[in-house]
Order: C-alpha cells, then sequence, then structure tokens
C-alpha cells in the first residue's frame, strides 16, 4: 500500500518517498512519548507508593483501640502496607514496559538506517545521472542547431564563386554532422543509463516501502499490546488493592460493639460493690451512730431523708442547755 504514495510523474521527486519517512519518524516519536509517559507514571507510582508506605508505618492510627476494633485497625495497616508495596512493585513493572518500547523504537531505528541508506544512495545517483542526461541532452541538442545552421550556410553559398570559402563550409558542416552523431551516442547512452538507474530505483523504492510497510504494522501492533497491557495492569492493581481492602471489611465485619465494652470493663473494673451511704453520725450518741442491724447497702437503696431537728427537752440527758440556749439547731 505504502509504494503507491511514493509514486510521482516528476522522476526527481522524492515526495511521496518524504512522506513515508516523515510518518515513520512520527510514529517513532509517539513510540517515544508512551515511553516518557510509562517512567512519568512509574515515578508517581513509586512516590505514591513510598508515601503510603511512610504513612502505614510512622503514623498512628487508632493506636489506643482495643480488642475487636484493635485487630480491624492492625489488619488495616497492614493492607495499606501491601498496597504501598503493590504500587512500588507495579513502578518498576511500568519501568520494565518502558524499557521494551525503547528497545523496539531501537531496533525498528537501526531497521530503517539500512533501508534509508540504499534509498538515499539511489536518490543521489538518480539525480546525478538526470543531470547528466540533461546535459547531453543539451549538447545533442546545441549540435543539431549548429549542423542545421552549417547546411543553411552551404546551401546559401551554392552560387558562391570561392571554391575555399565552398570547401570551409563543406568541412564544418562535416564536422557537425560527426559531432551531432557523437552527441546522439552520448546522449542515446545517458538515457539508457538513466533509464537502468530508475528500473535500479524503482526497484529499491518497492522494496523499501514494502519493509517500511511491514514495519509499521509491527509498530501499531507493538504499541497497541503495549497499552492494552498498561491497561491490563492498571485494572490488575486496582483488582488487587480491593482485595486487600475487602480483607480489611471482613475484619471490620467481625468487630462487635459489646465485646469492645466488656472487655474494656473486665480489664478496667475496680470492684462489683458500689460504695455505702454515708450515715450521720451524732457526735453525743455515738452507739446510735451505727447502721441499722440486717441492712446491707446495696445499689437500690433510697437515699436517706433528712434529718430530724432535735427538740430541746430539759429532762432530756442527751442535750446541753446553757441559759435556756440549746446547743442543738431548733
Amino acid at each position: 500500500m505504502l509504494r503507491g504514495l511514493g509514486w510521482s510523474s516528476d522522476i526527481l521527486s522524492t515526495a511521496g518517498y518524504d512522506s513515508i519517512i516523515q510518518h515513520l519518524n512520527n510514529g517513532r516519536k509517539n513510540c517515544k512519548e508512551f515511553e516518557d509517559f510509562l517512567k512519568e507514571r512509574a515515578s508517581i507510582e513509586e512516590k505514591y507508593g513510598k508515601d503510603l508506605l511512610n504513612l502505614s508505618r510512622k503514623k498512628p492510627c487508632g493506636q489506643l483501640e482495643i480488642n475487636t476494633l484493635k485487630q480491624a485497625l492492625e489488619v488495616f495497616k497492614k493492607q495499606v502496607d501491601s498496597v504501598a508495596q503493590c504500587h512500588i512493585q507495579l513502578a518498576q513493572t511500568l519501568r520494565e514496559e518502558a524499557r521494551k518500547m525503547e528497545e523496539f523504537r531501537e531496533k525498528q531505528k537501526l531497521q530503517r538506517k539500512k533501508t534509508e541508506l540504499i534509498m538515499d544512495a539511489a536518490h543521489k545517483q538518480r539525480s546525478l545521472q538526470f543531470k547528466k542526461t540533461m546535459d547531453a541532452k543539451k549538447t545533442y541538442v546545441q549540435k543539431c542547431r549548429d549542423k542545421d545552421e552549417a547546411e543553411q550556410a552551404v546551401h546559401r553559398s551554392a552560387n558562391v564563386v570561392n571554391p575555399k570559402q565552398q570547401e570551409k563550409l563543406f568541412v564544418k558542416l562535416a564536422t557537425s554532422k560527426t559531432a551531432v552523431e557523437d552527441s546522439d551516442k552520448a546522449y542515446m547512452m545517458h538515457i539508457n543509463t538513466l533509464d537502468k538507474v530508475r528500473e535500479d530505483w524503482q526497484i529499491e523504492h518497492i522494496k523499501a516501502c514494502e519493509m517500511f510497510e511491514a514495519q509499521e504494522c509491527e509498530r501499531i501492533n507493538f504499541f497497541r499490546n503495549a497499552l492494552w497491557l498498561h491497561m491490563n495492569q492498571l485494572s490488575q492493581q486496582c483488582v488487587t488493592s480491593d482485595e486487600m481492602y475487602e480483607e480489611v471489611r471482613k475484619s471490620l465485619e467481625a468487630c462487635s460493639i459489646e465485646k469492645d465494652i466488656e472487655y474494656f470493663v473486665n480489664q478496667q473494673k475496680t470492684g462489683q460493690t458500689p460504695p455505702a451511704p454515708i450515715v450521720y453520725e451524732n457526735f453525743y450518741c455515738p452507739q446510735k451512730n451505727t447502721a441499722p442491724q440486717g441492712k446491707a447497702p446495696g445499689p437500690n437503696l433510697p437515699r436517706r431523708g433528712p434529718l430530724p431537728v432535735p427538740k430541746s427537752l430539759p429532762d432530756n440527758p442527751d442535750y446541753s442547755l446553757v441559759d435556756n440556749y440549746s446547743l442543738i439547731y431548733q
């Protein structure tokens, strides 16, 4: 198909060939751009993986949690660490793919270089032979014109009496005829040589186009497969990460609020009996300060009501009166 692009009515034209070479150069540039893209993506993945690794290993995240939630957090940190390692591994894989693209690019460059050298030589030889042919044609045309002028001069001098002048004209005519024959032979020789050079160039052009077409098919297929593989690698990274995150989700499903609270209570409890009520202690009647017998204080005991206000009775030895003033508030 590419050979049809290279033909032209102008024997010296290289427009079609130059168009093919430009297209191949563009393809090589596209491969280089994808190679650079992979390298840049690898750097991003590596930096992300290392940052995530540092985050997982150095940044505390719920370190004071207990029991089942603590276990889930440990799984979480472990899986985040694994995800980070996967991104670092992906970076190495992408660099390997970039290296393969570079090797492929250089291989095609060397293959093309051999063919391009052959075609450059063919173009140069064709141009040089075309110039020689055109110079020979120019000489041939000029000699033909000189012969025609000599013949016309002979015809014009037919009635001239001077024999020496006529002899000179006949010698000039004979010389011009010889020059025409020689230039004609040289011109024909250059025409034949140019045709041979043209045929050789055409054969090399067809070979080059076939090689360039096969190379371009290989390049497109390689580029397409490399891009497809890149997408598969990114998809696999997502799948792997999701599998790791699923482990975290499973550990979260195993979490129990009741168990965590019960665990905290069992670890931190200080006793099972609440403090007893604080009883009233009469300074003057210490024997009445004991708690009622048979009544153990418990969490369900009602709160004690207000203490009764003692009355000042003169005959009560438990109270002291001074000038009718009671020490007990009435």
